[in-house]
């Protein structure tokens, strides 16, 4: 199958998840995760119809951006403070924020550049070791601390990776918790400004169904619209 054959068969798959779980497929958005697959196979996607694109590595998208069509950039992967000013401005949003120093990081350069940066939290559901994010008993605290202490950061909800695992059933019971947490976090008072708590992002080529089922609004899938990936 090609770039577009797949691309399209994915978009069938989200589709099909959210209305079997009483959804509009429209509130679903499609990350299209490209780590290490060349600008060329990105605007091939691009071209069939993919309107965002994931990046793990900020060394990569750096690389592929200016040779890529316009398209809405996500920074994935675990990000590192003293690579924060390469991604502000590049990026719509940042999904792996685990800490209020990476927080106050985003903040000062999006000030500097005039900018509002959207992130969304991880959380580290089965809090195995080879994975950052935080525990999610941790959630609230943190969120606090980044709305009162970042003016130029706006929290927009969770992400979280559950451990791999051949059933993507096996991945519902992370999906859940994280969709629980999601749930309590619209509850919490804090300010419309900083704090629009809309966005779950969960779920990749393996069990996005699944995490679609129990509530994702963003589904992060590489393999299956790319292919294996090309490790150099």
């Amino acid at each position: 199958m090609t770039i577009s054959e797949r691309l399209a068969d994915v978009i069938r798959r989200k589709d099909e998840a959210a209305v079997r779980s009483g959804r509009n497929p429209e509130d679903v958005t499609l990350v299209a995760v490209t780590k290490t697959h060349a600008a060329e196979e990105i605007n091939q996607a691009i071209a069939a119809g993919a309107t965002d694109i994931g990046e793990n590595r900020v060394q990569e998208l750096l690389e592929k951006y200016d040779r890529v069509e316009p398209v809405r950039w996500h920074l994935i992967g675990h990000l590192q403070t003293n690579k924060v000013k390469n991604v502000i401005g590049k990026v719509v949003m940042i999904h792996s924020v685990d800490s209020a120093k990476l927080a106050r990081e985003i903040n000062k350069r999006s000030e500097a550049a005039g900018l509002v940066t959207d992130i969304l939290i991880e959380i580290n559901s089965a809090m195995e070791e080879s994975k950052s994010g935080i525990d999610s008993k941790d959630l609230k605290q943190l969120t606090e601390d980044i709305v009162k202490e970042c003016a130029n950061v706006r929290v927009r909800g969770l992400m979280c990776i559950p451990p791999m695992a051949a059933d993507p059933e096996d991945a519902r019971p992370y999906f859940k918790e994280a969709a629980s947490l999601f749930e309590e976090m619209k509850t919490w008072d804090l300010p419309k400004e900083r704090f629009i708590p809309d966005v779950l992002s969960m779920g990749m080529s393996g069990d996005f169904e699944v995490a679609i089922e129990e509530g994702a609004t963003i589904v992060r899938v590489g393999s299956s619209i790319f292919g294996p990936r090309n490790y150099r």
